[in-house]
């Protein structure tokens, strides 16, 4: 796992620490400045985690016999 260093703005509103990277649109909060970086890191982590696989459907074509009488109907 390679390892990174960021830089937070770390900002007190009421009873809450906001914690914003400065580097990425990221930002988390905590009851503690420690907690709001400890926040902030999972964010980041969430965001650079591989994204899941998707499931790709099954394509499948198919022929279908239209009649010339049922054809000109169309």
């Amino acid at each position: 796992m390679k390892t990174q260093t960021f830089t937070a703005s770390i900002l007190q509103e009421e009873e809450l620490f906001i914690a914003r990277c400065l580097e990425i649109d990221i930002a988390s909060q905590g009851k503690s400045e420690e907690e709001a970086i400890e926040n902030l890191k999972e964010a980041l982590e969430l965001y650079f985690e591989p994204p899941c696989p998707t499931v790709m459907p099954k394509l499948r074509k198919f022929e279908v016999s239209i009649g010339a009488d049922e054809f000109d109907r169309l």
